[in-house]
């Protein structure tokens, strides 16, 4: 336990030093929280010192169940110190409130209990998106990546960090040089991102805090009406690109940069399940709510349907209309994909396409060995055997995941919510 908390005394410290963009920011536009974000920094930094100032002597190699254990208590611990800009500047904010809103950024799920955004303090609306940004390839990772001077483990944290098979992959020969390759090309994506934004129409500010949100698939906005402000095609196509992207591994970004070639994609069965299943569903819900008269015209349904379908299936959230107002059969579509659409490797949540696809083949091979009872048929994705060892886990992963969906569900049924707003939100979140 001790040596986890020095490990994470050092991760707070690395943490106070995401404080400079909001304070250089505030400096740029003096909105007159340059102080505050300064105070909190310094608290920040403070409080990793003081950690690792009182278990230095407890310093050793960390074991696989000591990188779970720190992978939580740094989303919680930094959630919390992470509160300390939000309290100071909205006096009226209470702490489960701010702390609400942080780790929904960090956490990269994107619910907000924040109003107001439009008036907000630009460092603080930074603060927020950059939050978003920093949890979208993991905080951990980036630890791994810059700090192997810790001297712990690398890949018990990649391990406990990383979603699904591709954390057993690496795509160099050392895991901190994995950490370093995957954070370039997040951030060189970003960049490409920001400069979209602005070429469609959004001025530099909007343009980084939404390409912070998109790339990490965060889903918060400077508005509250958030991308539905803009009412722009041009915006929202950009943004649709962005986000099917940053569903997708990033470990195939990785070797397509280094290739030089997109021929990687053609060989993901993951990225090709998760752009059929979208463009399908696009199609079909739009002329499902063209034809209840939710709209004019096919085109305006098709406009609508696919960015809020892609941004909700993603596990981005970012809105351009209230889906939740259309038919029921549309959301709940909706709802349903973002469980399983984003690629393991990639910012989004949920189950995964890999463990879906292992879960329809798996079905298939039941189906199957109750004709052919002597068969031999292992399970394949993509012409690659996956070991049943793999099997059986996604099958209890997938089992765990619905278990709590219901599970927390009926919390919310009991503290007085209806059902589909019980529901949503569990899947949501």
């Amino acid at each position: 336990m001790f040596a986890v908390l020095n490990v994470l005394g050092s991760m707070l410290m690395l943490f106070s030093v995401t404080y400079l963009l909001p304070i250089v920011t505030s400096f740029i536009y003096s909105d007159g929280l340059f102080v505050d974000f300064i105070y909190a920094a310094l608290g920040c930094l403070a409080a990793g010192a003081g950690l690792v100032a009182l278990t230095r002597r407890h310093k050793r190699e960390l074991r696989s169940r000591d990188g779970f254990l720190l992978v939580t208590l740094g989303w919680v611990l930094m959630s919390a110190i992470a509160t300390v800009p939000l309290l100071i500047a909205l006096p009226g904010l209470s702490f489960t409130d701010a702390f609400f809103e942080t780790m929904s950024g960090l956490s990269t799920t994107g619910a907000t209990v924040l109003t107001g955004l439009d008036t907000m303090a630009p460092s603080l609306n930074l603060w927020r998106h950059a939050l978003n940004w920093y949890g979208g390839m993991g905080i951990i990772v980036l630890v791994v990546a810059i700090l192997p001077m810790l001297g712990v483990g690398g890949m018990q944290l990649y391990k406990a960090e990383t979603p699904g098979p591709v954390k057993d992959e690496k795509l160099t020969p050392r895991i901190t040089q994995t950490a370093r390759a995957l954070w370039f090309v997040y951030f060189l994506i970003t960049l490409a991102c920001i400069g979209s934004l602005k070429l469609a129409g959004m001025n530099w500010f909007d343009a980084v805090c939404h390409a912070f949100a998109t790339l990490a698939l965060g889903g918060f906005s400077t508005y509250d009406a958030s991308v539905g402000h803009f009412d722009s095609p041009a915006i929202e196509a950009v943004l649709i690109v962005f986000m099917l992207i940053s569903a997708m591994n990033f470990a195939r970004h990785f070797i397509a940069w280094q290739q030089k070639s997109l021929r990687t994609y053609a060989t993901d069965m993951e990225a090709r399940a998760m752009l059929a299943i979208l463009g399908i569903s696009t199609v079909g819900v739009a002329l499902y709510i063209w034809l209840h008269n939710v709209y004019p015209s096919f085109w305006t349904a098709l406009r609508h349907t696919a960015f809020n379908l892609v941004s909700i299936a993603t596990d981005c959230g970012l809105v351009s209309q209230d889906y939740a107002a259309w038919p029921m059969f549309a959301p709940m579509v909706i709802l349903m994909l973002s469980c399983y659409c984003a690629n393991t490797g990639s910012t989004g949540g949920g189950i995964k396409m890999f463990r879906t696809l292992v879960l329809f083949r798996q079905a298939q091979r039941e189906l199957f060995l109750l004709v052919h009872p002597a068969a031999v048929t292992p399970v394949k994705i993509g012409g690659q055997v996956v070991a049943n060892k793999i099997v059986f886990a996604v099958l209890a992963f997938v089992v765990l995941y619905f278990g709590t969906v219901v599970t927390l569900t009926f919390l919310l049924l009991a503290s007085g919510m209806d059902f589909v707003s019980a529901f949503s939100a569990i899947i949501a979140c």
